[in-house]
């Protein structure tokens, strides 16, 4: 099972942290190595000039004795026999053993090298050059040491350098922590939001950050899910609410009608009891017909989107219909929109049956471009809508005219499933003002035609 830290803050510091100590740890490693190598080459080019100069007074015959030292005993300089016996050397090494045992042969004269004696952390590290005076057999050797620092014999060294990488690994780990937690601050006041929102309240919002960053751009998105899904529920709702609040009128008289008919067969006409009973089941078949289709529009469903020519599908819907009125088309030609082909023909014929049954003696019906869009345009001479009611004659169940009777118009849904599909397909649908009747006008976006 692997053990990680649960949270992202957490996890990016510790992350920041193991990479702070690798990065600061292989620097570390190079300063150690950096520092050892040039103290041990400053120290051996001294030793080296003591040694050649001891060395070249020996091959001839000018050593004194004792060795001169005008290093005040930082550098031991020795004459060593082949016995191991010191023949001569500076005052500071007098009386002591050979700085090495280490004996140069005659193919290499010179060896310079690094010797420790002792335990740590007491050890004397020395850096050495033995020099073989001359190439007989019985050649001296003539050694010369200067002691390393104590800092790097002793890990003192090595210590600060491990020091400075965990207090610079630390200082990485606090900055990370801070700056995530800065960082991830604004996500975390989204799911503190988010976790608050319940099914009966969508209406909050999560708070949106300044900028264009990807946690600006998280809150957006997340309000615009919230409020499509508000959307949504307010859909259902409505639905629930129409089909309770309207089939219930229809299902009670005919409910009425037949225990009515059950209770007194005599003195009903069973003729017009079916005909009433099947008037009321039509109605209920519309209204639950055009509930389900307000349901299905905008949902993203699988209905085929194809190119139209709007021109020639107001002429098809007209011609298929008888009016009792006098009805004018004015209709341009290529006039292409994008949408569902049987969605937009329930659109016009929507706009079709209000005209038809508002207006007094003709309808006007016009397909033409405005403004870089597709206009379609109904137009009645019915006595018109006022101004303060030009919205609400497309919300569902809403009948301006209440002296009319339920049964003589629609169900009252025409006009809502009307701009219900002309939004679906990315364009308006608005009552203009006109001195006299009514106009509908309907703009969608314009589609290139199909070669």
């Amino acid at each position: 099972m692997r053990m990680r830290p649960r949270s992202i803050r957490a996890r990016d510091t510790l992350v920041a942290a193991v990479l702070a100590v690798l990065v600061f740890g292989l620097t570390a490693a190079g300063i150690d190595t950096a520092v050892r190598g040039a103290t041990k080459a400053d120290l051996l080019s001294e030793v080296q000039v003591d040694a050649r100069r001891a060395s070249g007074g020996v091959r001839d015959g000018t050593l004194a004795t004792p060795i001169p030292d005008d290093t005040g005993g930082r550098i031991l300089v020795q004459v060593v026999g082949p016995g191991g016996h010191v023949l001569d050397s500076t005052p500071a090494a007098a009386g002591r053993e050979p700085v090495s045992t280490l004996w140069p042969d005659r193919n290499m004269r010179v060896r310079d090298f690094t010797e420790c004696r002792g335990g740590w952390p007491g050890a004397d590290c020395r850096v050495v050059e033995a020099i073989r005076a001359t190439t007989a057999p019985d050649s001296v050797v003539v050694y010369a040491s200067e002691s390393l620092p104590s800092y790097l014999v002793n890990g003192l060294l090595e210590g600060l350098l491990s020091g400075g990488v965990l207090l610079l690994a630390a200082i990485v780990a606090w900055i990370t922590w801070h700056v995530v937690g800065r960082t991830l601050g604004p996500v975390e006041a989204i799911r503190a939001q988010l976790a608050e929102i319940s099914a009966s309240d969508l209406s909050r919002r999560v708070p949106e950050p300044p900028g264009q960053d990807e946690i600006a751009q998280l809150a957006r998105t997340a309000n615009a899910t919230l409020a499509r899904l508000e959307a949504a529920v307010g859909r259902q709702r409505q639905f629930a609410s129409d089909a309770s609040h309207e089939l219930r009128t229809p299902i009670a008289g005919l409910r009425a009608n037949l225990e009515d008919a059950s209770m007194h067969p005599e003195d009903n006409d069973l003729r017009a009891v079916v005909d009433s009973a099947l008037r009321d089941t039509d109605r209920l078949e519309s209204i639950v017909a055009d509930l389900l289709l307000l349901a299905r529009i905008g949902t993203g469903g699988t209905a085929a989107q194809e190119s139209i020519d709007l021109s020639a599908l107001a002429g098809a819907e007209v011609g298929r219909r008888t009016f009792a009125l006098k009805i004018d088309t004015e209709l341009a030609c290529g006039v292409t929109v994008r949408g569902v082909r049987m969605q937009l023909v329930r659109l016009l014929g929507n706009l079709l049956d209000n005209a038809e049954r508002y207006a007094d003696e003709r309808v006007e019906v016009e397909v033409t471009r405005a403004g870089g869009q597709a206009l379609l345009t109904v137009t009645d001479d019915g006595a018109g809508i006022a101004p303060a009611d030009r919205e609400r004659v497309f919300e569902r169940f809403t009948r301006l005219d209440t002296a009319r009777s339920r049964g003589a118009g629609g169900t009252g849904l025409g006009l809502a499933i009307a701009r219900e599909i002309a939004e679906a397909h990315g364009g308006t649908l608005r009552v203009e003002d006109r001195d006299h009747g009514t106009r509908f006008a309907l703009r969608l976006p314009l589609s290139a035609p199909e070669e």
